[in-house]
């Protein structure tokens, strides 16, 4: 018998995604023309879920907004954490509100409708676990499993096992869970952690090779809106005097004009493309979007409303609502010696373990002629950036950036 609601976490932040999060939560950050929590939905309803109680807290207002107008077919009913932090707490705050077998997600974890099946159809118990085996463990939350239940759990461990399995963050739970949830202890870090939970409760282990990914470095939404674009039909609209090549989906209203591409591609509803412009590599342009005259976009992630009309290139990059692209903007997203791109997260300087990489530009950032970006830099919300002004570090949010020049201007002697 398939599960038929759900509480999905919609609470959080990500401050490691900033500037992006700046001004939307997490699970609203935008793949393949959608909020990454509308894709975790649609999910859940393909397995038979028809409620779904979302769990939100920062910046609750923009995820109660769109849901409101945008109606995916479950009925949702919102419930704001409290001032307990972590997953257990978020998930303990649907008490009373679930009355069967239900799935417990984090709204920002991307995976198949089939992986929800495996973890319905291997559920015993009070609670179990998805679990899928990784190549870095260490960056993870490794289980250890016998005879098919969880017999130990270990936080990043420095020496994982040989066939080390994460915890996907996704579960299947009876309502009596609630009682236990409550019931986690704070932890050293002062939050009320669902790994505690997991070491206190018997949990049956269900281990899954679909795909899955937990996004929690900015770069890791190229991966994610890859496989997004591979679920989605070839959808193709207005198309004038132009080569296509690969997979294109094209929302109403928008037009392809004398340009050439290569999907994958996603084009939102509204957006104009071309003349003469060159999109290339696993793409999603969002609504009311303008790319023009020899503008290349090239594996980016762009959010809507954003211009870039003339003589830009935006290579492996994420940008932001509302952004404008002056004439000639360049985005570099290489290093001269090929080595990997680093980016600086919070503070701390982070190998991407990517040759590619080129901005992470937050909303409404406005862009000079001739300016450029260097490969991996990050440029805050509602910044303006000069004309020929070079980026070479991080911009933080609201901030102007002008090249000071200095003219010498004499007469020409005959």
């Amino acid at each position: 018998m398939p599960i038929s609601q759900a509480v999905v976490l919609a609470a959080g932040e990500g401050r490691r995604l900033r500037p992006l999060t700046h001004t939307r939560p997490k699970c609203m950050i935008q793949l393949a023309g959608k909020p990454i929590l509308m894709h975790v939905l649609s999910s859940l309803k393909a397995t038979g879920v028809k409620r779904a109680v979302v769990v939100v807290k920062y910046m609750e207002d923009v995820v109660k907004e769109y849901f409101a107008k945008n109606d995916l077919g479950i009925k949702l009913e919102f419930v704001t954490q409290g001032s307990k932090y972590g997953t257990a707490a978020a998930f303990a705050e649907s008490a009373g509100k679930i009355d069967s077998t239900f799935f417990a997600v984090a709204g920002d974890v991307i995976t198949t409708p089939k992986a929800l099946e495996q973890l319905a159809r291997g559920h015993q118990g009070r609670l179990s676990a998805l679990l899928t085996e990784v190549e870095n463990p260490q960056a993870y939350g490794i289980a250890q499993v016998e005879q098919g239940w969880l017999s130990g759990f270990e936080e990043k461990p420095k020496n994982p096992p040989s066939r080390a399995l994460a915890n996907c963050s996704l579960y299947a739970m009876e309502p009596e869970m609630f009682k236990a949830l409550a019931a986690v202890k704070k932890s050293p870090r002062g939050e009320y952690e669902m790994t505690d939970a997991l070491k206190s409760e018997r949990v049956r282990a269900v281990v899954t090779s679909e795909y899955w990914l937990d996004m929690g470095l900015p770069w890791q939404l190229f991966d994610a809106n890859k496989f997004l674009l591979s679920t989605l039909p070839d959808k193709r609209g207005k198309i004038e005097n132009s080569t296509i090549k690969g997979k294109v989906i094209m929302e109403e209203g928008s037009q392809i004009i004398d340009s050439y591409v290569e999907g994958p591609l996603y084009v939102g509803a509204n957006t104009s493309i071309g003349p003469h412009a060159y999109v290339r590599g696993v793409s999603s342009i969002g609504p009311n979007c303008s790319i023009g005259d020899s503008t290349t976009v090239k594996n980016s992630i762009l959010f809507d409303h954003v211009n870039a009309k003339h003589l830009s290139y935006i290579g492996d990059s994420i940008v932001g609502s509302g952004c404008n692209f002056g004439s000639a903007t360049q985005i570099a997203n290489f290093r001269f010696d090929a080595g990997h791109v680093k980016a600086k997260v919070e503070d701390v300087v982070i190998d991407t373990q990517r040759n590619k990489l080129g901005a992470i530009i937050g909303d409404e950032v406005k862009m000079g002629v001739l300016s450029s970006v260097m490969p991996g830099k990050m440029i805050g919300d509602h910044c303006w950036i000069g004309a020929n002004v070079m980026v070479k570090e991080n911009v933080e949010r609201n901030t102007l950036v002008e090249l000071e020049q200095k003219l010498k201007v004499s007469k020409i002697k005959n």
